[in-house]
């Protein structure tokens, strides 16, 4: 049997390219990308292989750049709205949050409690849309496409709640400075319960297919580790982090919202493979549902939801700065805000767990991986390349 000599790969030159030479046939140079079904988006994986390993990996990114952070320095703070969750397009409203907390803060504004009752319910909603499309991704990349085709089906019906609560299916634009929009509609509680009821049925089926499923635990046990020493270098967050055993979730580390009144643990595992981080997110996609479930519960029925704000066209923010972060389906995600007084940002960055996880972690780890496994350990981390492209 051919046997790989790892001792004989070849290394980095100082500036980053390897001393190879692709002419001798013992290397190939593979390209992965921007378009192959195996990414999660508009970005590249230029992979140099020796036989079917990988040795050596760089992404590239830049095929859907938008300059979202730099347009929104030339419009009002609230002309922003329609740009801010464009960012993120599986998950939206999370972004809407961390611009709309930024705003509030340096603003001085009071948010009404039913407001914050809300916002949570509407993340935990997005939430599980990005995981249940996560989950027809992570089967898919392993050829299990009817996985896909079933959390398709039930985030569907949670695009149904969305609808109905907000007017929209993707973007919101729900979650303003002073609060939200509007109230609940009547009957949304019995209606957003037989959506969850579906859900939890169709991840009964999930899990024997999927997760009971020997061909799906030979190609992801054990495969994709994460070392923990790399946690903190990286700044991995989120379920690739929970993965490793290590519970970091803003939600209880730095409780924001209502959180601080809904009883959870943050959802870990130990191993740190591709199975472990999708059963993680399989789990906390469940501890979503139950969160939806207690907010309905306890958030009260009637109050405003919106506080009195200024002419929005001549709305001048105080000079200052500020970061509001939380915890979103993929890791930590924040908003650093720059104001100077006038009635623009003077600078918005967003931080985005997609480019620590998908850049600087992944061509880690996919080294002396399979070329088979490549698609599935991208996938595994959860990324999205438009993020990055801000």
């Amino acid at each position: 049997m051919f046997e790989l000599d790892r001792s004989q790969y070849p290394q980095k030159k100082a500036d980053g390219t390897l001393d190879i030479d692709l002419t001798s046939g013992k290397y190939l140079k593979l390209w992965q990308g921007p378009q192959h079904p195996g990414i999660t988006g508009n970005m590249a994986i230029e992979l140099t292989v020796c036989g079917d390993e990988v040795v050596d990996a760089t992404t590239h990114v830049g095929y859907l750049h938008r300059g979202f952070e730099k347009l929104m320095e030339r419009r009002t703070f609230m002309q922003c709205f329609p740009i801010v969750c464009r960012i993120c397009v599986p998950e939206p409203d999370f972004n809407e949050y961390c611009y709309a907390a930024a705003v509030e803060e340096l603003a001085g504004l009071e948010i009404p409690e039913l407001a914050h009752w809300i916002r949570t319910l509407i993340l935990e909603m997005g939430r599980v849309n990005s995981y249940l499309m996560y989950l027809g991704g992570q089967a898919g990349a392993f050829g299990q496409g009817v996985i896909g085709q079933w959390t398709t089906y039930v985030r569907d019906l949670m695009l149904d709640r969305f609808e109905e609560l907000t007017g929209a299916r993707i973007y919101h634009m729900f979650i303003i400075p002073g609060g939200v929009r509007d109230n609940l509609p009547d009957g949304f509680a019995g209606r957003m319960e037989e959506t969850l009821r579906e859900i939890e049925s169709v991840l009964a089926d999930v899990d024997r297919v999927m997760f009971h499923n020997a061909v799906f635990k030979k190609r992801a046990v054990g495969v994709g580790v994460i070392d923990t020493a790399w946690l903190d270098s990286y700044g991995i967050t989120g379920p690739n982090a929970r993965a490793a055993g290590v519970a970091k979730d803003v939600r209880k580390d730095q409780p924001y919202l209502v959180y601080p009144e809904l009883e959870f643990e943050a959802v870990t595992g130990k191993d740190s493979d591709i199975y472990t981080r999708a059963d993680v997110r399989r789990r906390d996609l469940l501890l979503s549902l139950d969160l939806i479930r207690q907010i309905l519960a306890k958030m009260p029925k009637t109050g405003a939801v919106m506080t009195k704000l200024p002419n929005v066209l001549h709305w001048k923010i105080p000079r200052g700065e500020t970061y509001v972060r939380g915890e979103c389906s993929r890791g930590e995600y924040g908003y650093y805000l720059v104001t100077d007084g006038s009635g623009y940002p003077r600078r918005v960055n967003v931080r985005g767990p997609s480019y620590t996880h998908s850049i600087a972690l992944f061509e880690r780890m996919v080294i002396n991986a399979n070329i088979s496994d490549v698609a599935a350990l991208l996938v595994s981390l959860h990324t999205y390349p438009p993020e990055i492209e801000r």
